[in-house]
């Protein structure tokens, strides 16, 4: 007996071009309405450009969120860019993070428009990245000069330090020192059930355990 094949729903899709130049990474760019929900980034020729679809657009949500409250109580600032266009023409490459901040370079770019030829690259870049992607972000986010990274897989956070060798994978967050890894993981699952619940004991959570 056959039967109606169904239809994945995957977190993401993904369209790739190559050999493009920088112009016309700039026409396409330009092309595309400035409230499109697609995200284009662009290394050296390829451009890949991806359509979130609900579950990677829950993940961004929460990861920000949880961003958010951790600035509040670790730094104390926050500037953020959400996936505010990241060009660098001079690299060739250009970028739409998911989410980008501004932490400790926050007071050099607080209350104006950043230009990315003057100031510093956000402190804090964050992809999420469930299906394969063709662009080889810890090279493209290195070469930009962002600190630190983190690139979430759907089941496992990496996070990325900046050194003069490249990105160094480590354990805890350079950011947020005090909080580990596995509380994301615990408050991604509650979320997924009540997220006003989840945030009340995230925030619970760090006012009993920040030093």
């Amino acid at each position: 007996m056959l039967t109606t094949p169904t239809r994945q729903h995957l977190p993401e899709q993904r369209v790739i071009f190559h050999h493009l130049t920088w112009d016309r990474y700039q026409q396409i760019l330009q092309a595309l309405s400035e409230h499109r929900s697609s995200r284009l980034i662009f290394d050296r020729g390829t451009l890949e450009i991806t359509m979130p679809l609900e579950e990677h657009e829950f993940l961004v949500r929460m990861i920000d969120l949880l961003v958010r409250i951790l600035a509040t109580t670790w730094i104390g600032r926050i500037k953020t860019m959400g996936s505010t266009t990241l060009d660098y023409p001079n690299l060739d490459r250009g970028a739409e993070p998911d989410n980008a901040y501004y932490l400790q370079n926050q007071p050099k770019v607080k209350g104006r428009t950043v230009d990315l030829t003057q100031d510093p690259p956000p402190d804090l870049v964050v992809e999420v990245d469930i299906t394969h992607s063709d662009i080889n972000k810890l090279a493209l986010y290195a070469a930009m000069g962002i600190p630190e990274f983190w690139q979430f897989n759907g089941e496992e956070l990496q996070i990325y330090q900046l050194t003069s060798q490249g990105y160094q994978e480590v354990e805890i967050s350079p950011s947020f020192p005090g909080f580990p890894k596995s509380k994301l993981y615990q408050f991604l699952t509650e979320a997924r059930e009540d997220e006003i619940q989840a945030e009340r004991t995230l925030r619970n959570w760090i006012l009993e355990n920040k030093t």
